[in-house]
């Protein structure tokens, strides 16, 4: 890979030596990644390695390796179980990609802008295979689980692209969209951890809460960031998810409210948003609308739950640093 090991997420209170374990661990995973998915063909290594090298931060292996550290720490198992995790999420971004008729992803082009629609689906189906066959090293149970995350990671994709049956909660559909699309992956990168860190059961399943948690306030607070971000501020042009007809939770709320007052903001969100100046106005409706501190709310009390997942473990400085992690998610602003 030709570009560097990204450096490990900032963690508040972690120890010099936990960071360097962590980091050391991360260049391990970036270096499995590589191996795993070269081929004896050059444009299969090139476009298996297109997204990986566009860079990213490494958020789930990271997440694994500082959970294994509630037990007996970083392993060769758990780089194992890290790179299995990040494979499987770079191949949904291929197909994410794909959905979305995206151009862009972390600042280069999208594999189907680089390639096409079929190269960039084969190639996701590719990078799940390699992720699965890693993860098979390791044994039946971890098998499973990487089916079921597999089952409802589609499951949430599929949800997330169609609108809301009749009859059902909007926002209460949206937040099993999350936990499906987003927080199953996330989750199950905690779960490996503990497992192969070593862990008890009890560890084992709280970890898996805390990660289901972080992952759903992961999407929520990115949901915020799209509408209240200025142009330039984070890399991503704000209103994207209202150009794309993603009614994320803010918009969700902002439909919800009986307030005549909405009536311009609700013609807004429930229309076609293709114009700039029609975003623009959305935008500049629901940035102050109690619609965004309500998902602000929301948010903050996933984090809460996540972070109440840990209460019972004993004060580590691997602890601190999930603890910490979580904040710096659910305050994030890019």
């Amino acid at each position: 890979m030709t570009s560097s090991t990204p450096p490990v997420l900032a963690l508040p209170g972690a120890s010099t030596d936990l960071t360097s374990r962590l980091q050391a661990g991360l260049e391990q995973v970036e270096a499995l990644i590589v191996e795993r998915t070269r081929s004896e063909d050059d444009f299969i290594t090139e476009a298996n390695l297109h997204l990986a090298k566009a860079g990213g931060k490494r958020f789930r292996p990271m997440l694994t390796m500082l959970v294994a550290e509630l037990g007996e720490g970083i392993n060769d198992r758990v780089i194992a179980a890290a790179a299995g995790v990040e494979l499987t999420h770079l191949a949904s971004l291929y197909h994410d990609d794909v959905m979305d008729e995206a151009d862009l992803r972390r600042g280069a082009p999208s594999a189907n802008a680089r390639y096409d629609n079929s190269t960039a689906i084969l190639v996701g189906d590719l990078l799940f295979g390699t992720a699965s066959d890693i993860i098979a090293d390791l044994g039946a149970d971890a098998v499973k689980i990487q089916a079921q995350t597999f089952i409802r990671l589609c499951s949430g994709q599929i949800r997330d692209d169609r609108p809301c049956p009749d009859g059902t909660d909007p926002r209460e559909y949206y937040r099993g969209v999350l936990a499906d699309k987003t927080g199953v992956l996330v989750a199950t990168a905690a779960r490996y951890g503990a497992m192969y860190g070593g862990c008890s059961p009890e560890v084992v399943e709280l970890a898996t809460e805390y990660g289901e948690h972080l992952g759903v306030a992961f999407q929520l607070a990115d949901d915020l960031i799209d509408i209240a971000s200025e142009s330039g501020e984070t890399g991503k042009t704000p209103g994207t998810d209202l150009r794309e007809g993603k009614r994320t939770l803010p918009v969700l709320n902002a439909l919800a409210s009986t307030d005549p007052a909405d009536a311009e903001l609700q013609e807004l969100l429930r229309s076609e948003l293709k114009e700039p100046e029609r975003v623009e106005r959305a935008l500049e409706l629901l940035r102050p609308h109690p619609a965004m501190a309500q998902a602000r709310e929301e948010t903050l009390a996933v984090g809460r739950r996540a972070t109440d997942s840990l209460a019972g473990l004993p004060e580590s400085d691997a602890k601190t640093a999930l603890v910490a992690l979580m904040e710096g998610v659910v305050h994030r602003v890019g």
